[in-house]
């Protein structure tokens, strides 16, 4: 009976283990939350973000296919560094995805 609570022990303390960090490892995404402020009439989150503050960004995302519109992905080339979305070095960031004829 004790090996069996310690082998319950364990796991538990291990699975603690994991979910810290994967939650305070360097470069882990952290949840948009959305301001007070930026909350419309309704009390639900606006669309557009308050003035003054950038809509996207620089995490560890690198490439086209972790981007999710046109527009991240420009702001990632122009604001961040190591990302590999323009590989024909023409400032079109993610031509085959996410911006075709820009």
């Amino acid at each position: 009976m004790k090996a069996l609570a310690g082998v319950v022990l364990t796991l538990v303390l291990l699975l603690a283990a994991w979910g810290a960090y994967v939650t305070l490892r360097p470069g882990a995404r952290e949840p948009v939350v959305p301001s007070p402020a930026a909350a419309g009439a309704s009390g639900s989150p606006a669309a557009i973000p308050a003035k003054g503050q950038p809509e996207f960004r620089c995490d560890s995302r690198r490439y086209c296919s972790q981007m999710t519109s046109c527009a991240e992905a420009r702001y990632f080339l122009a604001h961040c560094p190591n990302v590999k979305l323009d590989g024909n070095h023409n400032g079109v960031p993610c031509e085959a995805q996410w911006c075709p004829g820009s």
